[in-house]
């Protein structure tokens, strides 16, 4: 069994013992596990014998005093869980460190000069053996950023210029941190890789060059504008285009156009939020447009041809004899366009405005209109209140 198999198992965790546990302890509780599971006490069970194999294999690392310094040691620095296998069952370097940090992995980690926990184990166990990758100059940080747009911009699209105050290139050296008139040279330590190998019992791994922060090149004159890091706080102005159809609380991801790397290293992306204003008409919802429409009583009895409004002209809805307030019509291709060309549809919602004020012949109008209407159908109402009465 080699040293990297161990990592991927708690071994303290299968003979049910803290890592605290004395020698004694943990042979005490092997045994107890192996009389237990032990084949010729589970015949035809294979759950049990595949324990007892597990029991066995932990025993196996943890009874022997160097083999437990190993495994401890690595464990502490790695972290158990770190190792996983790959999707073909082999060894998966690229998943090391996966589950550690969150956020931008490609940004690293700023406590180890730029390098993502990624680059701090580039090594292959293959019998001890190691490869390393050359670092280089770290990313740059990812920006955002938050643009509020009007409504109708937002529905047709528009590119507005956008100023942000955030780290850009060095104009003075240009972004290689060196004086005018000077160049960086390789790292004498780790011979501009910016990683050197460490030796951990029978393990090799890589870290962050110490002498370059691995960077990879050392600045001997500073550039006197940057002092050094290649970047400058200043205030840049970027055209965006925001495509139709966008969304309040969308994010548009500009690639490389973020905090530029150490040094020459890659640019970052910046992402811009979008925020969008209420519009004094229309709203809403996915990629349909709503509007409310007021309509008298008489209207909403007799019916009427309702011309409305859309982000493009006006169109003429029918509204039929009849119609109750809060029914929806629809003008189909009225609404937001969508990425794959299609458009929704503009949604238009009557609402019947009962008057506050008539006049008397409008009042004997409707007191005649009510003589020859049906009354409201309220049976089932009447007949709880009478239940109740």
């Amino acid at each position: 069994m080699s040293s990297k198999d161990w990592l991927e198992k708690d071994f303290y965790a299968v003979l049910g013992v803290p890592k605290s546990a004395s020698s004694d302890e943990i042979k005490k509780a092997y045994r107890k596990l192996a009389r237990e599971l032990h084949p010729d006490h589970n015949p035809g069970n294979a759950a049990a014998e595949d324990r007892f194999k597990a029991v066995s294999e932990a025993y196996d690392v943890l009874s022997d005093e160097r083999k437990r310094k190993e495994y401890d040691e690595m464990r502490a620095l790695f972290g158990s869980g770190a190792f996983r296998r790959g999707a073909r069952g082999g060894f998966d370097p690229s998943d090391l460190f996966g589950g550690f940090g969150g956020g931008n992995a490609g940004a690293g980690d700023r406590r180890f000069g730029g390098a993502g926990f990624s680059d701090l184990f580039s090594t292959i166990f293959s019998g001890g053996g190691a490869q390393t990758r050359t670092r280089g100059p770290a990313r740059g940080r990812d920006v955002e950023t938050e643009v509020v747009l009007n409504f109708e911009d937002a529905i047709r699209g528009v590119t507005l210029p956008l100023s942000i105050r955030a780290p850009g290139v060095c104009d003075t050296c240009h972004g290689s941190g060196a004086k005018p008139g000077t160049q960086p040279r390789a790292c004498p330590v780790c011979m501009g890789s910016g990683l050197v190998t460490r030796n951990q019992g029978s393990f090799s791994f890589s870290e962050p060059c110490r002498e370059c922060q691995g960077v990879g090149t050392i600045v001997d004159e500073k550039c006197p504008e940057c002092r050094g890091s290649g970047g400058v706080t200043k205030t840049r102005t970027i055209n965006v285009r925001f495509p139709a159809g966008v969304a309040d609380g969308q994010r548009i991801r500009l690639a490389g156009r973020g905090e530029p790397g150490e040094r020459g290293g890659p640019a970052g992306d910046l992402y811009v939020l979008v925020r969008v204003r209420r519009d004094d008409l229309f709203g809403r919802s996915g990629d349909d447009l709503t509007l409310t429409v007021p309509i008298t009583i008489s209207e909403a009895v007799l019916g009427i041809d309702l011309r409305v409004p859309t982000m493009d002209g006006a169109v003429t809805l029918r509204v039929p004899p009849g119609t109750p307030s809060g029914r929806t019509l629809r003008a189909r291709g009225k609404g937001v366009s969508r990425r794959d060309g299609a458009t929704g549809d503009l949604l238009v919602t009557v609402e019947i405005v009962v008057p506050t004020e008539l006049s008397d012949k409008a009042k004997d109008a409707l007191a005649t209109l009510a003589t020859e209407m049906a009354p409201a159908p309220r049976e089932q109402l009447e007949a709880r209140v009478r239940r109740y009465g």
